[in-house]
């Protein structure tokens, strides 16, 4: 089950070193504040691939879905649950 911890967690590291991943609130807009550009979407998709086993072909990859860490906690959620389905 997708949690905002681990993602925060995964984004600090890989995105924003110097910020304690307790500093990142779940609703700060990671596309509009230049922390994610379209390369780092692709490392957040393959990320969310690995961790949670979610088939992208078979999701929507709208952008609105990695704006925040909310935002990728809930399609995380619906995209395992979608993986889980088709299965």
């Amino acid at each position: 089950m997708p949690n905002a911890q681990a993602i925060k967690a995964f984004l600090v590291e890989e995105f924003l070193p110097d910020v304690p991943a307790a500093q990142l609130d779940d609703h700060y807009d990671l596309l509009e504040n230049g922390v994610i550009d379209s390369l780092g979407l692709l490392k957040v998709i393959a990320w969310l691939e690995d961790r949670y086993g979610i088939n992208t072909d078979e999701v929507d990859l709208a952008p609105e879905s990695f704006r925040s860490v909310a935002a990728i906690e809930e399609f995380a959620a619906a995209a395992s649950g979608a993986t889980a389905e088709a299965a």
